[in-house]
Protein backbone atom coordinates (compact mmCIF):
# COMPACT_ATOMS: atom_id res chain seq x y z
CA UNK A 1 0.00 0.00 0.00
CA UNK A 2 1.47 3.35 -1.00
CA UNK A 3 0.43 4.96 2.26
CA UNK A 4 2.35 5.80 5.39
CA UNK A 5 1.11 5.29 8.94
CA UNK A 6 1.88 7.43 11.95
CA UNK A 7 1.00 5.91 15.28
CA UNK A 8 -0.02 8.39 17.95
CA UNK A 9 0.39 7.01 21.45
CA UNK A 10 2.82 6.02 24.15
CA UNK A 11 5.76 3.94 22.95
CA UNK A 12 4.71 1.16 25.31
CA UNK A 13 1.38 -0.58 25.78
CA UNK A 14 -1.35 0.24 23.25
CA UNK A 15 1.00 2.41 21.16
CA UNK A 16 3.55 -0.38 20.76
CA UNK A 17 0.84 -2.91 19.94
CA UNK A 18 -0.60 -0.57 17.32
CA UNK A 19 2.83 -0.09 15.72
CA UNK A 20 3.23 -3.88 15.50
CA UNK A 21 -0.21 -4.25 13.96
CA UNK A 22 0.37 -1.43 11.45
CA UNK A 23 3.55 -3.14 10.23
CA UNK A 24 1.43 -6.14 9.25
CA UNK A 25 -1.10 -4.09 7.25
CA UNK A 26 1.12 -3.37 4.26
CA UNK A 27 1.84 0.31 4.77
CA UNK A 28 4.87 1.67 2.91
CA UNK A 29 6.19 2.75 6.29
CA UNK A 30 5.15 2.98 9.93
CA UNK A 31 6.56 5.34 12.55
CA UNK A 32 5.61 6.80 15.89
CA UNK A 33 4.22 10.31 15.40
CA UNK A 34 6.64 13.01 16.48
CA UNK A 35 5.89 16.34 14.75
CA UNK A 36 3.56 17.88 12.19
CA UNK A 37 6.63 19.10 10.28
CA UNK A 38 7.75 15.49 9.89
CA UNK A 39 4.29 14.52 8.58
CA UNK A 40 4.29 17.48 6.16
CA UNK A 41 7.57 16.21 4.72
CA UNK A 42 6.25 12.65 4.48
CA UNK A 43 3.17 13.67 2.46
CA UNK A 44 5.53 14.97 -0.22
CA UNK A 45 6.84 11.39 -0.57
CA UNK A 46 3.79 9.25 0.21
CA UNK A 47 0.41 10.25 -1.30
CA UNK A 48 -1.61 9.40 1.83
CA UNK A 49 -0.61 9.36 5.50
CA UNK A 50 -2.79 7.61 8.04
CA UNK A 51 -2.82 8.69 11.68
CA UNK A 52 -3.59 5.72 13.91
CA UNK A 53 -4.36 6.78 17.47
CA UNK A 54 -3.80 4.26 20.25
CA UNK A 55 -6.36 4.00 23.03
CA UNK A 56 -6.01 6.49 25.84
CA UNK A 57 -7.94 7.14 29.03
CA UNK A 58 -9.01 10.55 27.75
CA UNK A 59 -9.32 10.90 23.97
CA UNK A 60 -9.77 14.64 24.50
CA UNK A 61 -5.99 14.68 25.12
CA UNK A 62 -5.59 13.87 21.40
CA UNK A 63 -7.22 17.14 20.32
CA UNK A 64 -3.92 19.00 19.82
CA UNK A 65 -2.62 16.48 17.29
CA UNK A 66 -6.02 15.98 15.64
CA UNK A 67 -6.47 19.75 15.24
CA UNK A 68 -2.93 20.18 13.92
CA UNK A 69 -3.68 17.62 11.20
CA UNK A 70 -7.25 18.74 10.44
CA UNK A 71 -6.44 22.46 10.31
CA UNK A 72 -3.10 22.12 8.51
CA UNK A 73 -2.56 24.33 5.47
CA UNK A 74 -1.21 21.31 3.57
CA UNK A 75 -4.21 19.72 1.79
CA UNK A 76 -2.78 16.19 1.76
CA UNK A 77 -2.17 16.34 5.48
CA UNK A 78 -5.50 17.97 6.26
CA UNK A 79 -7.45 15.15 4.61
CA UNK A 80 -5.37 12.39 6.22
CA UNK A 81 -7.43 9.59 7.73
CA UNK A 82 -7.59 9.80 11.53
CA UNK A 83 -8.48 6.46 13.12
CA UNK A 84 -8.89 5.85 16.85
CA UNK A 85 -8.46 2.36 18.33
CA UNK A 86 -10.78 2.14 21.34
CA UNK A 87 -10.12 -0.65 23.82
CA UNK A 88 -13.19 0.01 25.94
CA UNK A 89 -15.18 2.74 24.20
CA UNK A 90 -17.53 5.02 26.05
CA UNK A 91 -20.13 7.32 24.54
CA UNK A 92 -18.04 10.29 25.70
CA UNK A 93 -14.85 8.94 24.05
CA UNK A 94 -16.64 8.22 20.78
CA UNK A 95 -18.28 11.65 20.80
CA UNK A 96 -14.92 13.34 21.46
CA UNK A 97 -13.30 11.53 18.53
CA UNK A 98 -16.18 12.31 16.18
CA UNK A 99 -16.15 15.97 17.21
CA UNK A 100 -12.41 16.14 16.49
CA UNK A 101 -13.00 14.95 12.92
CA UNK A 102 -11.85 11.35 13.22
CA UNK A 103 -12.69 9.24 10.17
CA UNK A 104 -13.22 6.00 12.05
CA UNK A 105 -13.23 4.49 15.51
CA UNK A 106 -12.28 0.84 15.64
CA UNK A 107 -13.26 -1.21 18.67
CA UNK A 108 -11.88 -4.55 19.79
CA UNK A 109 -11.14 -7.13 18.53
CA UNK A 110 -8.31 -5.60 16.52
CA UNK A 111 -7.85 -8.47 14.09
CA UNK A 112 -5.66 -7.90 11.05
CA UNK A 113 -8.51 -8.66 8.66
CA UNK A 114 -10.98 -6.34 10.38
CA UNK A 115 -8.54 -3.45 10.70
CA UNK A 116 -7.35 -3.83 7.10
CA UNK A 117 -10.95 -3.71 5.87
CA UNK A 118 -11.65 -0.54 7.88
CA UNK A 119 -8.40 1.12 6.74
CA UNK A 120 -9.17 0.22 3.12
CA UNK A 121 -12.50 2.10 3.33
CA UNK A 122 -10.54 5.32 3.58
CA UNK A 123 -9.11 5.18 0.05
CA UNK A 124 -10.54 4.91 -3.43
CA UNK A 125 -14.08 6.06 -2.69
CA UNK A 126 -15.94 9.34 -2.51
CA UNK A 127 -16.05 10.90 0.98
CA UNK A 128 -17.87 14.02 2.16
CA UNK A 129 -16.12 16.45 4.51
CA UNK A 130 -17.49 19.55 6.18
CA UNK A 131 -15.62 22.62 7.34
CA UNK A 132 -17.03 25.08 9.86
CA UNK A 133 -15.16 27.52 12.10
CA UNK A 134 -14.70 24.78 14.73
CA UNK A 135 -14.97 21.50 12.80
CA UNK A 136 -13.21 19.92 9.86
CA UNK A 137 -13.86 16.30 9.15
CA UNK A 138 -16.17 13.70 7.70
CA UNK A 139 -19.89 14.21 7.27
CA UNK A 140 -21.69 13.22 10.46
CA UNK A 141 -25.17 13.66 8.99
CA UNK A 142 -25.96 9.96 9.33
CA UNK A 143 -25.55 10.01 13.12
CA UNK A 144 -28.71 9.69 15.12
CA UNK A 145 -29.56 10.19 18.74
CA UNK A 146 -28.23 12.65 21.28
CA UNK A 147 -24.68 12.50 19.94
CA UNK A 148 -25.75 14.13 16.65
CA UNK A 149 -24.70 17.65 17.49
CA UNK A 150 -22.27 18.67 14.75
CA UNK A 151 -24.40 21.74 14.10
CA UNK A 152 -24.05 22.81 17.74
CA UNK A 153 -20.44 23.83 17.10
CA UNK A 154 -21.15 25.96 14.04
CA UNK A 155 -20.26 29.55 14.20
CA UNK A 156 -21.84 32.18 11.99
CA UNK A 157 -21.05 32.28 8.30
CA UNK A 158 -20.50 29.69 5.67
CA UNK A 159 -20.20 25.94 5.82
CA UNK A 160 -17.91 24.34 3.32
CA UNK A 161 -18.84 20.92 1.92
CA UNK A 162 -16.08 19.03 0.14
CA UNK A 163 -16.28 15.77 -1.74
CA UNK A 164 -12.91 14.04 -1.89
CA UNK A 165 -11.28 10.81 -2.95
CA UNK A 166 -8.03 9.64 -1.41
CA UNK A 167 -5.83 7.95 -4.00
CA UNK A 168 -2.77 5.88 -3.21
CA UNK A 169 -1.27 7.18 -6.46
CA UNK A 170 -2.33 10.84 -6.60
CA UNK A 171 -3.04 11.68 -2.96
CA UNK A 172 -6.14 13.81 -2.32
CA UNK A 173 -8.49 14.70 -5.16
CA UNK A 174 -11.19 17.27 -4.41
CA UNK A 175 -14.20 16.44 -6.60
CA UNK A 176 -16.50 19.20 -5.31
CA UNK A 177 -16.10 22.25 -3.10
CA UNK A 178 -19.42 23.86 -2.18
CA UNK A 179 -20.05 26.79 0.16
CA UNK A 180 -23.38 26.66 1.98
CA UNK A 181 -25.05 29.08 4.36
CA UNK A 182 -24.86 27.89 7.96
CA UNK A 183 -28.09 26.78 9.59
CA UNK A 184 -29.32 29.00 12.40
CA UNK A 185 -28.25 27.64 15.77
Amino acid sequence: MRAYAYVVGAEGGPGAALIDMAHGLGFAGVAPFSTIAQAEQQIQITPVCFFLFAATESPENLRGIADAVRFSTARRLRFSPLIYFAESPSVEAIRACLDMGFDDIITMPFTRRRVLERVSRQVGQSLIYYETPSYFGPDRGGRTGPENHRDDNRGPGQVRRLEIVRSLINGINVLRDDHLAASPV
